[in-house]
């Protein structure tokens, strides 16, 4: 059983997966699009992952905001959610994402990968650590 893990952004989604016993997550790759509200591409390469992986399950970052009300950004993630829930027919579970992008950012400085670098794999690294957290919690 593989999960799909994604942090949404404004104009990319790190996509993330898991290894098919549900242990790990991996970062995978970063979707990107020409602006925000074009999801139609987007929606559709993760429906080609979800049937290529065989995925079960989609994981999706909350993004709340510290005082743990719903913002803007929680917002468009929640409308997210509904086009995934629509298009892929699978449960998507919303999961608190504070601080996932520093931590990736962190993650990534201590390693020695160069600022202009990140931006590449910063999204894939917030994905994985959105999953890791949910499998994490059902162990």
């Amino acid at each position: 059983m593989r999960i799909l893990g994604l942090d949404y952004g404004s104009v990319t989604v790190g996509v993330a997966i898991s290894d098919p016993l549900g242990i790990t997550a991996q970062g995978f790759e970063t979707i990107t699009r020409p602006a925000e509200n074009k999801l139609r591409r987007t929606l559709a390469r993760i429906m080609e992952l979800v049937q290529e992986y065989q995925v079960e399950k989609i994981v999706l970052g909350f993004p709340k905001n510290m005082n743990n009300t719903v913002g803007e950004r929680g917002e468009k993630a929640l409308e997210f959610k509904a086009q995934l829930e629509r298009r892929t027919g699978l449960p998507v579970l919303m999961w608190d994402e504070r601080l996932t992008t520093v931590a990736a950012n962190r993650s990534l400085m201590e390693t020695g990968v160069r600022r202009e670098n990140r931006k590449e794999v910063i999204d894939q690294i917030a994905a994985a650590l959105i999953l890791q957290g949910y499998l994490d919690s059902i162990r």
